[in-house]
């Protein structure tokens, strides 16, 4: 798999954070970590928007801090991210089908390691639907030509 991954966490997520990255390389996928490397106490934001600013070099970016929320409202900050928050694999599965997500968002707190695992596997090997799926997404940013 010749895919390339951008990776970031809070202190919460830094545990979780190694195991995944360790798990897709792995697979031989390239990581780029934006950390931190530790776990002391930090804020998101300070890792979720370096790796946000440079979303355009990845296949893919994965999120992690204690509920997912934190890091998921960061990123979607940014119009070229579409950051999903997934606790299984059906969600990981649907937001690449149905919603084209490039980022996803992991809850430490509340999910396994071998889930953790099954969602990033999940949602890097499923691909976008298009269709009446993208005709949607064309229209999440807020310069959208919608029906009023």
């Amino acid at each position: 798999m010749n895919m390339k991954i951008a990776i970031t966490s809070d202190h919460a997520g830094h545990q979780l954070r190694k195991l995944i990255k360790e798990h897709l390389e792995n697979k031989e996928i390239e990581i780029v970590d934006f950390g931190p490397t530790t776990d002391d106490s930090c804020d998101y934001p300070d890792f979720v928007h370096p790796l946000c600013k440079e979303i355009n070099e990845f296949d893919y970016g994965v999120l992690i801090c204690g509920s997912s929320n934190g890091v998921s409202m960061t990123a979607n900050k940014y119009p070229n991210i579409r950051c999903a928050i997934a606790w299984n694999k059906d969600l990981a599965e649907l937001a690449r089908k149905h919603n084209d997500a490039n980022c996803i968002s992991l809850a430490s707190r509340f999910i396994t390691t071998d889930m953790a695992k099954l969602i990033v596997d999940s949602f890097i090997s499923t691909e976008f639907e298009g269709g009446r799926h993208e005709r949607r997404v064309n229209k999440m940013t807020p310069d959208a030509d919608v029906i009023k």
